[in-house]
């Protein structure tokens, strides 16, 4: 994929997990390898110069999370960045409406009308029966190769070789077509210079009045594919890409990247010639295979656990302390899912004492209740909830559309925790049974 882009990138990557120390020197070396990595790729200058300095600042101003080694930090920020080049997040083609009609556009040799007989067999294993137009009238052999394609997937095509008015074409076909879920239309190949046949396909585009314009890039053209998405965008909306001709190729990083700038997503990639050869266009997935960093999704669920551990820390710390307040009980709330049963829990640990039934106890519509409640106190409120007199409960209880007597309760609930808990510090959770108590928060 994308030619020596991945082995590049893979390498450098490797060469950052075996440093034993990660600095300055360190993190500059490894940008201007990613950077050679992606010139050499064909990738534009000003984008590669624009990526490195945000991995470069990001690298060296931001602490890793606790948890996280400097390396591993660095790694996913390079991942990160790069994601975020490519558009950040997968799209699918969203079938929301019947006929969904597909105006399919690109340059002429782009492998357009094969990837019209990918995505169509991709639509086919997704439960769609898709119909095919032909509005192609300039090439030859264009109605020829999509016979082929569809009767080896018995796909319903309209065309005809002996008409020569590509709008005459679109609209029977239209009309032909109507009662199929999705429509597909071929048009000719055309280069951005070729201002006849762009005027055809703003034409045709009114004409059949599209719901997604998709525009199909050949990735061996490299930077040119800015232009050229520019100029077939200024035709007629663009609504997605199809990247062809990835696999070995040189300049595809330089279509992925140039493509990515004219604001529509890039939906799918072809990867090979087979109709198989072809997939959802994921950055996430991508980049890190790119990278050789197949197991980079859990190096960032890594990075949440441990923030979502230090969030329980700083819970357990306030529960154990005289410092408990509203807002730590919320956070509590929030977080009971995953404790288990709290009388269970208290009960193991030696010397605390038994939790009052009905504060362990606590239902799951009750929680809701009082979470509705503290979300209409003020954060003063919630950080000091000793002021919370007769006033306050008022305004509050109308605030949540409760009564007064739930507020009460509620404050009820949370003196009892806070009693049950006071007195047991940090010191006490040191043990066996601390370690007990942390797993059932986790």
């Amino acid at each position: 994929m994308l030619g020596n882009l991945g082995k590049n990138l893979t390498k450098t990557m490797k060469k950052l997990a075996g440093m034993s120390i990660v600095d300055e020197e360190v993190v500059k070396e490894v940008i201007k390898e990613i950077q050679r990595a992606l010139i050499q790729s064909d990738v534009n200058i000003k984008l590669v110069f624009k990526l490195s300095k945000s991995i470069e600042e990001r690298a060296l101003k931001e602490e890793p999370p606790k948890g996280i080694t400097p390396k591993e930090h660095i790694i996913t920020i390079v991942y990160e960045e790069m994601v975020k080049l490519l558009g950040e997040k997968a799209h699918e083609v969203e079938i929301d409406q019947k006929p969904y009609k597909i105006l399919f556009l690109g340059l002429q040799g782009s492998g357009k009308t094969t990837t019209i007989g990918k995505l169509t067999r991709y639509l086919q294993k997704k439960g769609f029966h898709p119909a095919i137009v032909c509005t192609d009238t300039w090439r030859p052999a264009a109605f020829e190769q999509l016979k082929q394609l569809t009767q080896e997937m018995n796909v319903p095509l309209y065309g005809d070789p002996e008409n020569k008015d590509a709008l005459d074409l679109a609209k029977k076909g239209l009309k032909q077509f109507k009662k199929h879920d999705i429509v597909i239309f071929d048009t000719a190949g055309r280069h951005k210079d070729e201002k006849d046949l762009l005027q055809e396909m703003e034409e045709i585009s009114s004409v059949v009045d599209p719901t997604e314009a998709i525009l199909v890039i050949d990735g061996t053209i490299g930077q040119q594919a800015k232009d050229q998405a520019r100029a077939f965008s200024q035709a007629t909306p663009v609504g997605s890409i199809i990247v062809t001709k990835l696999d070995g190729s040189a300049k595809g990083g330089g279509a992925l990247s140039a493509v990515s700038e004219i604001g529509a997503p890039i939906k799918f990639i072809g990867t090979g010639e087979r109709v198989d050869d072809f997939e959802i266009f994921d950055p996430e997935r991508f980049i890190s295979r790119l990278l050789g960093m197949g197991d980079i999704k859990t190096l960032m669920e890594k990075a949440e656990e441990v923030a979502e551990e230090e969030k329980v820390a700083e819970t357990m710390d306030a529960m154990l302390s005289g410092k408990f307040t509203l807002k730590d009980m919320y956070t509590q709330f929030e977080m009971m899912g995953k404790m288990g049963p709290m009388q269970q829990v208290m009960n193991m640990m030696p010397g605390v004492g038994k939790l009052p039934k009905n504060a362990s106890q606590i239902t799951e519509e009750k929680i809701g209740k009082y979470k509705i409640i503290m979300s209409s106190m003020t954060h003063y409120e919630m950080e000091h909830p000793e002021v919370i007199k007769q006033s306050r409960i008022k305004r509050i209880a109308r605030g949540s559309g409760m009564r007064n007597e739930d507020i009460k309760e509620l404050l009820k609930y949370y003196n009892v925790t806070k009693k049950a808990m006071k007195g047991f510090g940090r010191r006490k959770m040191s043990g066996p049974m601390g370690q007990l108590m942390r797993q059932f928060m986790r």
